[in-house]
C-alpha cells in the first residue's frame, strides 16, 4: 500500500532531488510534460483538452492519498485504505465498516467522513522571481523568517479572502530551482458511498503487500458535496473493459516524496540514523498493536486501522533501508556530487554563484544528527494521543502573532482546514490510546534517559503506564465540543484549562518551540539554501549540455503525471504475467486470514466470469501518495486504480528501474463485476458507465 499518511511524517530529513528521466521514468508536472519523449516512444501527444480534463478530474485527499472524479455528480474513486480512517470513524458497536464494508442506499444515506478534505487543482503560478527577490542575500534565521513571510503574503493573496473554498500551497520544485504557488478548490463535505469488505480490499494481507501477483479490489467510492448538493466537475469516463497488455497508460496523482538526487551525505544520514530509528520504533509499535488486538474482539476492531498503517509503513521503510544497504546508490551519488562540485569549481563565475553547497549540507546534517533522537521521540509523542492538546496550545500561541510570523499550519489561509480537524467527530479508543501513549513515553525514557529534563517534566515520579492512564482518564479532549471551545477561547481558555493533556502540552511548549526554531533556522534554512544552489547548478550544467528538457522535479505531494505500459516482469527465472483474474483469486483463497474471502464473494462465485481481469502491473513511476491514482488510457478514460507497488518499487524514492519497478492496480473490469455481480450496487455501476446519477 502506498498511503502517504503512514510514510511521510516519520522521515525527519529534508530531501533534494533533480531527476534526469530515462525510459518511462519521471513524475512530471502538468506544465512540463515530456511530450516529445512520449511522441517518440509511443506516437502519442496529449492534446490540450486531454491535459485539462486530467487536471480537473484528478483530486487529492489531504491526509495523503490521490483520487479522481468518475461522474459529473461528485462521485470520487480512491482506495479502500485511503478511506480507512473514515470507515473507522463511522463505525460503532453495531457496525464495523472497516472490516465489513459499507454501501449507501441513496444520496441521503451517504454519511460525511469526519475531518476529510478533498482538493482539486485549479491554478499553478510560477512565483520563483518573487520569492528570490525577497530572500536573496539572506541566511539562516533571517532567510527562514523572510521565506515564511513571503509564503504568508502569497498564499493570502491566492486565497482571495476565501480560504473556505480555496487552498493555496507554496511548492518548491527542483528544491530551489523553481517555486510555484498551487491553488486548489477545497471541499470539506466528503461523504462515503461504498467500500467493499476489508478481506477483499486487502486480500493477502501484509504477506502480499508490495508484491505481485495480487488479488485485491482496494476500492472506495466517495462523493463530494457543497451547499448540501453533489458538486459538478469534469470527470474521467469509466471504461469497464480495462486495459490490455502493452497498452500505454498514465497515472494522474500526487506522489509524496522522492530523493533521487539527494546528496550522498544525506543518503548516508538516512541509512545510518533516520531509517534505523524509524524502523525500530515501528517494529516495537507493531508488536504492541499485534498483542493488543488479540486481547479481545473490541481491541481488534479498535486497533485494526493503526496496525494496518504501521505494517504498511514498516515494510516501506524496510525496503528503502535494504536498497540503501545493498545497492551502490550512495557510491554513485558520491561520484555525481563530486563531479558537480568539480564543474562548479572549474569556473570562477560558477564558484561565486553556487559556492560549496555540499559542504553546507554536511554542516546542517551534523547538527541534525546531534539532536535527532531527542527530536524524534518528542515528535512521535505529540503525534499520538497528545496531538490534539499540542495543536490547541500551538494555535493559541500562533494566532496571537501577525500572520507573516506564524509557522506553517496556522496561517489565515490554513485555518479552515485546522478548524475542521479540531471539530472532526472521531471515535474514542481510550484503552488503545493509553497503550500507545505509554509506549511512546517508554520509548522517550529509553532514548533520553531518566535524568533528561524533558523526561522528568513529562513523567515526574510516575511510570509511563501510570502517567498515560492519568492523562487519558482525566482528559475531555476526545469530545470535539470541548476542543472547539478551547480553540475558540484562545490563549485565555488554554491558560485557564485544567485538562491534564492541555497542562502537559503547555509545559512542553517551550521545548517544542526551541526544537522547531533550531530546526527551521539551523537545519531547514541552510539545507534549503544548499539545495537551491545544487538544483541551479544542475540546471545550468544540463542546459550547457542540452539536457534541461529531460529534468523532472522531485515529488512534493502535488499533482503529477507519469506514463508507462501494462507489462509483466521477471523475477529470477520466473516470468510473471501482467494480469491476475478471479480464478486466481479463488485458487489462492484458503478460508483463513489473510487469504479469507468474504462470504459474499463465496456466494457470488457461480455467477462470476472467472476469467475477469482483477489486478495488473504497469511500468508507471509511482511512490507513496499515489494510492488512489486513476490509471487512464490514450482516450483519457479510467481503466484502473493504483493501490500498490511491487517489492522493487520500495526503492522508488531513491531510483527508478524499468526492468523491475511496477505499479499495481485494480482493473476497472473487476470493479464493475464486483459492483454488479457481488454487491448488487446497480445504481452505482450505472452512474459509472453513464457519468451521472
Amino acid at each position: 500500500m502506498l498511503h502517504l499518511k503512514h510514510i511521510v511524517p516519520a522521515l525527519l530529513v529534508a530531501s533534494t532531488a533533480l531527476g534526469t528521466a530515462r525510459a518511462e521514468e519521471g513524475m512530471w508536472t502538468f506544465d512540463h510534460l515530456p511530450v516529445q519523449q512520449m511522441q517518440k516512444q509511443y506516437g502519442f501527444t496529449p492534446s490540450a483538452e486531454w491535459i485539462s480534463n486530467a487536471i480537473q478530474a484528478s483530486a487529492r485527499l489531504a491526509e495523503g492519498c490521490s483520487a479522481s472524479f468518475v461522474s459529473g455528480d461528485g462521485l470520487v474513486m480512491t482506495n479502500h485504505h485511503c478511506a480507512n480512517s473514515c470507515l473507522s470513524a463511522l463505525s460503532d458497536k453495531q457496525h464495523d465498516y472497516f472490516h465489513d464494508g459499507f454501501s449507501a442506499a441513496d444520496l441521503a444515506s451517504e454519511p460525511q467522513c469526519p475531518g476529510m478534505e478533498l482538493d482539486r487543482l485549479d491554478q499553478v503560478k510560477d512565483v520563483t522571481g518573487q520569492v528570490a527577490a525577497q530572500t536573496q542575500g539572506r541566511h539562516g534565521a533571517d532567510y527562514a523568517k523572510t521565506f515564511q513571510a513571503v509564503t504568508s503574503t502569497l498564499t493570502k493573496e491566492c486565497a482571495q479572502n476565501d480560504p473556505k473554498h480555496w487552498r493555496c500551497d507554496i511548492v518548491t520544485l527542483y528544491h530551489g530551482g523553481q517555486t510555484a504557488l498551487y491553488r486548489y478548490r477545497r471541499y470539506q463535505d466528503v461523504r462515503l458511498v461504498m467500500a467493499p469488505d476489508q478481506d477483499i480490499a486487502f486480500f493477502g494481507g501484509d504477506p502480499d503487500n508490495f508484491t505481485f501477483p495480487r488479488y485485491d479490489i482496494d476500492l472506495s467510492m466517495l462523493r463530494v458535496f457543497e451547499n448540501g448538493k453533489p458538486v459538478h466537475t469534469p470527470f474521467f469516463k469509466f471504461d469497464p473493459a480495462g486495459p490490455k497488455a502493452g497498452d500505454l497508460v498514465f497515472t494522474s496523482g500526487n506522489p509524496g516524496s522522492t530523493q533521487r538526487a539527494l546528496p550522498a551525505s544525506a543518503l548516508t544520514f538516512q541509512r545510518d540514523v533516520v531509517l534505523p530509528t524509524v524502523i525500530d520504533y515501528y517494529s516495537t509499535l507493531e508488536g504492541a498493536l499485534w498483542q493488543y488486538s488479540r486481547e479481545s474482539t473490541l481491541h481488534h476492531v479498535d486497533a485494526q486501522d493503526m496496525l494496518f498503517g504501521v505494517q504498511n509503513g514498516l515494510k516501506s521503510f524496510s525496503g528503502t533501508a535494504a536498497a540503501l544497504r545493498s545497492s551502490d546508490v550512495i557510491t554513485k551519488r558520491k561520484q555525481e556530487d563530486a563531479a558537480l562540485q568539480a564543474w562548479i569549481d572549474a569556473d570562477p563565475a560558477r564558484q561565486k554563484e553556487f559556492g560549496k553547497p555540499f559542504a553546507k549540507v554536511e554542516e546542517a546534517l551534523a547538527l541534525q544528527r546531534k539532536y535527532y533522537a531527542h527530536d524524534f521521540v518528542l515528535a512521535r509523542l505529540l503525534r499520538g494521543p497528545l496531538g490534539n492538546a499540542a495543536i490547541l496550545v500551538s494555535a493559541a500561541s500562533e494566532l496571537r502573532k501577525p500572520d507573516a510570523e506564524r509557522r506553517n499550519g496556522f496561517h489565515d489561509t490554513e485555518l479552515t482546514g485546522l478548524e475542521a480537524e479540531i471539530a472532526a467527530r472521531e471515535p474514542s479508543h481510550q484503552e488503545l490510546d493509553t497503550m500507545v501513549l505509554s509506549l511512546a513515553l517508554t520509548t522517550m525514557r529509553q532514548a533520553l534517559g531518566e535524568d533528561d529534563p524533558d523526561v522528568r517534566l513529562i513523567l515526574g515520579t510516575k511510570t509511563p503506564d501510570e502517567r498515560a492512564a492519568e492523562l487519558l482518564q482525566g482528559t475531555k479532549l476526545d469530545d470535539p465540543a470541548a476542543r472547539i471551545a478551547l480553540y475558540k477561547g484562545g490563549a485565555k481558555a488554554i491558560a485557564a484549562s485544567t485538562d491534564p493533556m492541555i497542562i502537559l502540552a503547555r509545559q512542553l511548549q517551550p521545548t517544542m518551540d526551541a526544537m522547531r526554531t533550531r530546526r527551521r533556522d539551523s537545519i531547514d534554512a541552510p539545507m534549503r539554501e544548499a539545495q537551491g544552489a545544487i538544483a541551479r547548478a544542475q540546471f545550468a550544467r544540463a542546459q550547457a549540455e542540452g539536457k534541461a528538457s529531460a529534468l523532472y522535479p522531485d515529488a512534493t505531494f502535488s499533482p503529477r503525471l507519469s506514463y508507462g505500459t501494462v507489462k509483466g516482469l521477471t523475477e529470477g527465472t520466473k516470468t510473471i504475467a501482467p494480469f491476475t483474474d478471479f480464478r486466481g483469486m479463488y485458487h489462492h483463497a484458503t478460508g483463513s486470514d489473510p487469504f479469507r474471502l468474504p462470504q459474499v464473494w463465496m456466494d457470488a462465485k457461480p455467477h462470476l466470469d472467472l476469467s475477469t481481469k482483477l489486478d495488473f502491473v504497469s511500468t508507471n513511476d509511482i511512490v507513496g501518495g499515489n494510492s488512489g491514482s486513476p490509471v487512464i488510457d490514450r482516450k483519457g478514460h479510467v481503466v484502473g486504480l493504483i493501490f500498490d507497488g511491487n517489492s522493487a518499487s520500495l526503492a522508488g524514492d531513491l531510483y527508478y528501474d524499468i526492468s523491475n519497478n511496477r505499479a499495481v492496480s485494480t482493473d476497472t473490469s473487476a470493479i464493475m463485476a464486483a459492483l454488479k455481480d457481488v454487491y448488487h450496487a446497480d445504481a452505482l455501476a450505472d452512474e459509472l458507465t453513464k457519468g451521472h446519477l
